[in-house]
């Protein structure tokens, strides 16, 4: 009897009940867990790590044992966690496909650069007032970590099946620009689409005097101005509480920065989303500009996408103060909590739900959110969990963090394409003046954090003379023979955030 047979005869004997608590056994040398034990008439499947990896075992009989592809042994099967077995999971065991969530529930995207961080995100949600769209990347995210949306959703959707989660998780094609894009990610089944419409939002206005705003202005068609001007000007607009209202000035300029945008909007929901014969939650970030918006201007965009008929799911203002990767809040916190109550009122008397970019480790604004927002948000994080994998490769391979930070150190500048930090290079406590013990504390410093966290693209495509990876490979293997001590890691860190947001 081989290994697996044991795991087999000893599920069997349980009737398929652990015989621990523990989400993780170890039978006869295969980690076990526990959590995706699985039915399908005379099929039962488990998810097993062995000397190759993560694979299915299967076994009985019945469509879903034959449809599974793995090499068969007596009376068993082992599959790869493959694309097309995941979409044989997702045919029999719904909880494993990606769902919407309408407008409701609090939702924080969870986006996992590495395709390793799903079980310790479903974790860190489980059980709490909260939802976890696990799949979560941009067009920028995929070329800088070399995967497709495929690998994305295979990864969150395998995650489901070995934590056993059936509370349902989303998947978001985020910050999307291009129509090729959008057709994409809703061909795959994303359930949430963030349309990033910056390339539209025409940010040089700003800078314009106030003559040059005329001029500009009176260039649109007269039907466009007077239905602006009939619509907008010497009506005072209630949400809730807050009373909103127009100046000319004002409107001639919200009409040139966030016209276009509006536009593209209606255009990309009438023909991708209004059509679609499944739920989909539909977020609009008009966050990727110069300059804060403001009350009105949220107001302006959300009520010309209400007369056009739109269902929006949230929409992401750009918050005063700055919202940068991987940090806390920078800002006047008083300030940004007067301007998210009208905000707040404002999505509220919409509908929708406020949406909050570049939201991991906001810890000082997190309550302040929860509360004006009543508990219905949708904050997005991303590079927060590539921090706690480095953080854990600092505590477990110190070696190979060296490695890594000295190449980021060296290398930085080509990052800053990409992001817009404040970060204090030189402020980064030297390698040579740091003990291996001490190496995961550059993790709890905002400037060795944004560095870290800007150049994950960098670090992840990084090659020999030979072209041999420089760190991946090994990064990968390391964090999937410790991933007891990576998930740890998320629970503790995802958990702080859910805490201080309510949940």
């Amino acid at each position: 009897m081989n290994s697996y047979q044991s795991v087999i005869v000893e599920w069997n004997n349980a009737e398929g009940k652990s015989a621990s608590s523990d989400e993780v056994q170890l039978i006869e040398g295969v980690q076990v867990y526990t959590r995706s034990f699985s039915r399908h008439e005379g099929t039962r499947l488990l998810m097993v790590r062995g000397s190759t990896g993560k694979q299915l075992l299967v076994w009985g009989d019945g469509s879903l044992y034959q449809e599974l592809a793995g090499e068969e042994s007596d009376h068993y099967k082992l599959c790869g966690l493959t694309h097309e077995n995941r979409l044989v999971i997702n045919r029999y065991f719904p909880y494993t496909v990606p769902r919407a969530f309408g407008k409701q529930v609090a939702t924080i995207g969870l986006g996992d650069r590495l395709g390793l961080a799903s079980p310790g995100h479903i974790r860190s949600v489980r059980g709490k007032n909260i939802r976890p769209i696990l799949a979560q990347q941009s067009i920028r995210e995929l070329n800088l970590t070399g995967r497709d949306y495929n690998q994305v959703l295979d990864a969150a959707c395998y995650a489901a099946l070995q934590e056993g989660y059936t509370e349902g998780f989303g998947a978001d094609g985020d910050h999307l620009k291009e129509e090729k894009d959008i057709e994409m990610a809703l061909a795959l089944g994303f359930t949430m689409l963030t349309l990033d419409c910056s390339d539209k939002i025409d940010n040089d206005v700003e800078g314009l005097s106030a003559t040059a705003v005329e001029e500009r202005y009176l260039q649109l068609p007269q039907e466009v101005r007077s239905r602006y001007e009939s619509t907008y000007l010497d009506t005072v607009f209630e949400a809730g509480a807050i009373q909103i209202s127009f100046e000319r000035q004002q409107l001639m300029s919200y009409a040139l920065i966030y016209g276009e945008a509006i536009k593209m909007t209606i255009d990309i929901y009438n023909r991708y989303i209004r059509p679609l014969d499944r739920e989909m939650d539909f977020e609009l970030s008009i966050d990727e500009t110069k300059t804060p918006t403001d009350p009105a201007a949220h107001w302006f965009v959300a009520y010309e996408l209400e007369q056009a008929g739109l269902d929006l799911y949230s929409v992401a203002p750009r918050f005063c103060g700055e919202f940068q990767k991987g940090i806390d809040y920078i800002g006047d916190v008083e300030q940004f909590e007067k301007e998210l109550e009208v905000h707040s009122a404002i999505a509220d008397h919409f509908g929708y739900k406020l949406s909050i970019h570049s939201g991991s480790d906001k810890f000082s604004v997190f309550p302040i959110i929860a509360n004006h927002t009543k508990g219905r948000f949708h904050v997005k994080t991303a590079g927060t969990n590539w921090l706690e994998a480095m953080r854990t490769i600092a505590e477990v391979h110190p070696s190979l963090y060296r490695r890594m930070h000295q190449y980021a150190m060296e290398h930085y500048p080509e990052a800053l394409a990409y992001y817009h930090v404040t970060t204090d290079f030189d402020a980064i406590t030297p390698l040579s003046e740091v003990s291996d013990g001490e190496l995961a504390e550059y993790m709890n410093e905002d400037n060795a954090r944004q560095l870290i966290h800007i150049t994950y693209g960098l670090l992840l495509q990084a090659k020999d003379g030979e072209g041999n990876s420089l760190f991946r490979d090994e990064l990968m293997d390391t964090l999937q023979k410790h991933e007891r001590e990576y998930d740890q890691a998320l629970i503790r860190h995802i958990g702080r955030h859910l805490e201080l947001l309510g949940k």
